[in-house]
């Protein structure tokens, strides 16, 4: 699928046209440029340093592989914060033990029919892989499709719907006035009764 003619819209909205201001577009790509140059500078910098020092990437992280500490047995977890660990911890040993399951299927299924089953086993998983990927870019075509039929139904009704935006502001407009129509009647009824009282 062409990058080209992908829709990255996912809430149904009717944007209204901005008069173009190429002071205004200036001025936001100015400062979008000086928070780029303030947010990368600092992290290329620090890359250049981790390079010089020689130390590894740590680009992945390899704890949730390893095994996880028990954690205390005190029961049922009490607090949400005991239940929050918990998950954590669950989370993580369902990783390592997804990970430790393929890996010794896959050394399990070397050490008995050889590198041949090996390769086999990584061929049946790239094509899984092709497959959902397939689906991806099919659910990402249905996606694009969608969104060009929702923009043209904004499109057929723009009128109405600007249309009847103008009746609702001149509605709240009309109860707005009749709100403060009767506010100052009721000022005027009460001073009449003071007047009259006094």
């Amino acid at each position: 699928m062409s990058a080209l003619n992908a829709f990255h819209e996912s809430l149904p909205s009717r944007s209204r046209r901005v008069p173009y201001s190429g002071r205004t577009s200036n001025i936001l790509s100015g400062a979008c440029i000086n928070l780029q140059r303030t947010i990368l500078l600092p992290l290329i910098e620090l890359e250049l340093e981790r390079i010089a020092s020689k130390q590894p990437l740590k680009a992945i992280d390899l704890e949730r592989y390893q095994t996880q500490e028990p954690l205390p047995d005190s029961g049922k977890p009490s607090t949400a914060e005991d239940r929050e660990r918990l998950a954590d911890s669950l989370q993580k040993a369902y990783i390592s033990y997804t990970y430790l399951d393929a890996r010794a299927q896959n050394l399990n299924l070397l050490d008995k029919w050889g590198k041949n089953a090996w390769l086999i086993g990584n061929w049946g998983l790239e094509n899984e892989l092709k497959a959902l990927e397939r689906d991806l870019a099919e659910t990402k075509r249905l996606i694009d499709v969608l969104t060009v039929a929702r923009r043209r139904q904004q499109e057929d009704v723009a009128a109405e719907m600007k249309g009847l935006e103008e009746a609702w502001k001149q509605g709240v407009g009309r109860t707005l006035e009749t709100e403060i129509a009767v506010e100052q009647l009721r000022r005027e009824v009460l001073e009449e009764m003071r007047a009259r009282g006094a």
